[in-house]
């Protein structure tokens, strides 16, 4: 009896099968050696003042519940080892299998801390009982949604190596600065002061070294970070000399002020030049403008007859098209901050001035208030983080405002606040604008700019995008990043709310409706979940529901960037163009307004468009103007072929596929009469 004892102390049960402890250290040692000794060491030993022991660790001794847990779900925030303290991250490594992790533990704590084998059965017992998922914050969607590059060109930024961080040289700077641009600044700010992600200034890259920022690089964090390194996103080589250039100083761009919009500024016709009438019989309400991301262009396209009238080169990746008050102009505005002027009236349609307000932007409008249509056009950038008032007839530059401030929250100053939504107000002579990442909205009133009078409003943190109510008096806008939806009374020029809604809400304009049973609702969908949020926007006839979420329904999935529906339809539509799942990113899924709790019917968008090859995501419902059709983008590679489907609002039945050899990639579509008139 005792020989057998004996015996059983060296096996492990595994899967119903007896293998041999030494045998299961082995297989956890190439296990250890391939995830975790980057941060611990070959040995054990860890790193001091970055990463603790694994080896003769009293915090793994004290608790193997609590170290099966760290390997699942990560780790973050501060703990003692062996009497020091450690404030790194451990990233979750719930992707590997439950044998692979017993394995790598059991190697840890029969090797070097004297200890038991881990059973599979325990870790499969504290996975249960855990989070699921990769990265649960951000989600796969939201990294696809935040990780885009950055418009301004590297090579703009002046270089900042020094002896204080690490050996650099120029070619490696260039390199890294090059990724750091195309992967990073959309969420750390191109300062590095932090945006939607966290700061990564010199001095806390240099407390940190760089082995932890390559070990954070490659296998990202509970936080969010992503997991550039075992995602095979970046090489090793790669991931090392991006972990040494954020020991030096940030490039900065340079500022772009109003001498440089007056060198970027051309009038191609100036407005006495132009018809005194549409020089074509189109139904111009019913035209489409639609962005070709990659190509820097867009086509309008008669929503008539579905013809392509006009194929016009803008500025890069198109981020709105907003038509003047009077319905004759269309401006454009690219995310690298040019915008374009297009005369609708014109046969074909033509620009007819352009200009460059930074070089990285977002938003463009036009004064609607009455007495004032389309005296003035005001655009945000992301960089420099400004606005800039316009003439309206020629987009002459005439008055720039920085938006360089202190956070609503901390009270700290934030060098780069970037300008995300901007919408003209009906109540007042004023834009409403939103300042992202120091969470403040601004009315800026432009009765005299000579004079600005600007009032602001706190709201919350990392507000994007928003529309207007059914009666065009409260402006809805996400706070995407803090998981809130702020309410502008623009008649009183005050905040009405701050609605908690689940996660990274993203609206577009959103969606307007009667909700059966609590009245008038405005929708957001959301990028980190499948949730679909009703809020109800009636404090009058439904004050009980007003700023509320009175009805979450679960779509497809997250990923979601837009949903839509028009006063003439009870559909409403919900794209979900960022999810993963290409079964989900190729298809749309749309609900009865009149009966929402019913569920969604699923259409397979993609597979109308018979594009062949490529992610073919499926993006931007846009109904034509008076709400018989709705229009899809499908938004494939560049070099693949692209198309616009259009299906029938009633029926929801095919009714027409776009497709040309100029349509290169396809996102938002902008119908004139339906933006003009603030219809969703």
């Amino acid at each position: 009896m005792a020989i057998a004892v004996r015996l059983l102390v060296r096996f492990l049960i595994l899967g119903g099968m007896l293998v041999p402890i030494t045998a299961l250290a082995a297989d956890g040692k190439q296990v250890y050696e391939s995830v975790c000794a980057a941060c611990h060491q070959p040995d054990g030993s860890g790193l001091a003042g970055a990463f603790p022991p694994v080896n003769n660790s009293d915090y793994l001794q004290a608790d193997r519940v609590r170290a099966i847990r760290a390997v699942i779900e990560g780790l973050h925030g501060e703990i003692t080892v062996n009497g020091k303290k450690y404030n790194a991250v451990m990233p979750p490594m719930d992707y590997l299998s439950d044998e692979d992790i017993a394995a790598a533990l059991t190697y840890i704590y029969v090797e070097w801390n004297d200890g038991e084998p881990v059973q599979v059965e325990e870790v499969a017992a504290v996975r249960d009982t855990g989070p699921k998922g990769r990265h649960p914050v951000p989600s796969e969607e939201a990294h696809a949604y935040h990780g885009a590059p950055s418009p301004i060109p590297p090579d703009a930024a002046a270089d900042m190596i020094e002896s204080e961080g690490p050996a650099i040289t120029k070619v490696e700077f260039a390199r890294a600065k090059e990724i750091f641009f195309e992967r990073c600044a959309g969420c750390h700010g191109v300062l590095r002061k932090g945006a939607t992600g966290k700061p990564l200034t010199t001095d806390l890259t240099r407390q940190k070294g760089t082995e932890y920022l390559k070990s954070l690089i490659t296998y990202g964090s509970p936080a969010g970070m992503p997991n550039w390194g075992t995602s095979g996103d970046l090489t090793s080589s790669e991931i090392d000399v991006l972990a040494r250039y954020l020991q030096h100083p940030p490039p900065a761009p340079p500022e772009f002020g109003l001498p440089e919009m007056n060198q970027a500024w051309t009038v191609f016709v100036a407005p006495e030049d132009r018809p005194k009438r549409p020089q074509h019989r189109r139904n111009i309400e019913n035209f489409f403008v639609v962005t070709l991301r990659d190509s820097g262009e867009v086509a309008v396209i008669d929503g008539d007859s579905k013809e392509i009238v006009s194929i016009l080169k803008t500025g890069y990746a198109v981020h709105i098209s907003r038509p003047s008050a009077s319905g004759r102009y269309v401006y454009t505005i690219g995310r690298d901050a040019k915008i374009d002027m297009i005369d609708l009236w014109s046969n074909p349609p033509t620009r007819v001035a352009e200009i460059k307000i930074g070089l990285e932007a977002r938003s463009v409008e036009t004064t609607k208030y009455h007495g004032f249509e389309d005296q003035y056009a005001v655009a945000g950038a992301y960089w420099p983080p400004q606005y800039v008032f316009m003439d309206g007839d020629t987009l002459e530059p005439l008055k720039v405002v920085s938006t360089r401030g202190m956070t609503v929250d901390t009270q700290e100053y934030h060098p780069e606040p970037r300008v995300a939504a901007i919408v003209a107000s009906h109540q007042h002579p004023e834009f409403i604008i939103n300042v992202k990442e120091t969470g403040k909205i601004l009315l800026a009133n432009y009765e005299d700019l000579d004079n600005l009078s600007v009032t602001t409003i706190d709201a919350a943190r990392f507000l994007h995008d928003g529309g207007w109510d059914s009666t065009k008096r409260y402006f809805l806008t996400a706070a995407n990043q803090s998981d809130k939806v702020a309410v502008i009374d623009s008649k009183s020029r005050q905040l009405e709310a701050l609605i908690p809604v689940e996660k990274i809400p993203h609206p577009g304009r959103g969606a307007n409706f009667v909700d059966p049973e609590y009245g008038p609702v405005w929708v957001t969908s959301a990028l980190g979940n499948a949730d679909v949020s009703f809020i109800g926007t009636d404090p009058k006839d439904h004050p009980e529901h007003a700023w509320k979420v009175v009805r979450t329904l679960q779509g497809m999935g997250g990923g979601s960037l837009f949903v839509k529906t028009h006063p003439n339809s009870s559909n409403l539509w919900v794209d979900a163009a960022l999810n993963p799942d290409e079964s989900i990113s190729q298809s749309i899924a749309v609900y009865d307004t009149q009966n929402p709790e019913a569920g969604f019917e699923v259409l397979p968008i993609a597979e109308w468009a018979d594009v062949g090859e490529g992610p073919k995501r499926v993006v931007h419902p846009e109904y034509n103007v008076d709400g018989t059709e709705v229009w899809f983008s499908v938004w494939n590679g560049k070099e693949q072929v692209s198309a616009l489907v259009v299906v029938d609002d009633k029926t929801r039945k095919l009714k027409k596929v776009i497709k040309h050899p100029r349509l290169i990639t396809p996102t938002g579509k902008f119908n004139i009469g339906n933006t003009l008139g603030d219809v969703y």
